[in-house]
């Protein structure tokens, strides 16, 4: 079955750097896109940020230059690099894929930026 598992958060200080991970399982990863999405008590942007099959990338406006994705596709794992965290990307974050009209989650990983 189809299963992502995210790791890398962590509690940091304003102005930190967190690196998360989702590696997938159970589909040709180099055809699917995915995306991380992130829930907290900002509800700042959901949608944090997307790449696809074909590396084509959007990032929400409070994260541009300072979020980078990126997919290794011989690891079959997405990444998400965030620099100069804030306290309002206090959030769950989740890895996301939908395949065949089907959405699947990965568990969530928990990133806290406080001081």
């Amino acid at each position: 079955q189809v299963k992502l598992v995210e790791s890398g958060g962590s509690s940091v200080l304003p102005g930190g750097s967190l690196t998360l991970s989702c590696v997938v399982s159970g589909l040709d990863f180099s055809s699917y896109g995915f995306g991380w999405y992130r829930q907290g008590p900002s509800k700042r942007d959901p949608v944090a940020s997307i790449i696809t099959d074909d590396t084509s990338i959007w990032y929400a406006e409070s994260v541009k230059c300072r979020f980078s994705i990126s997919r290794d596709n011989a690891k079959n794992t997405v990444y998400l690099q965030m620099n100069s965290l804030q306290p309002e990307d206090t959030a769950v974050y989740y890895c996301r894929t939908v395949r065949y009209g089907v959405f699947y989650w990965g568990q969530g990983t928990h990133v806290t930026v406080a001081s």
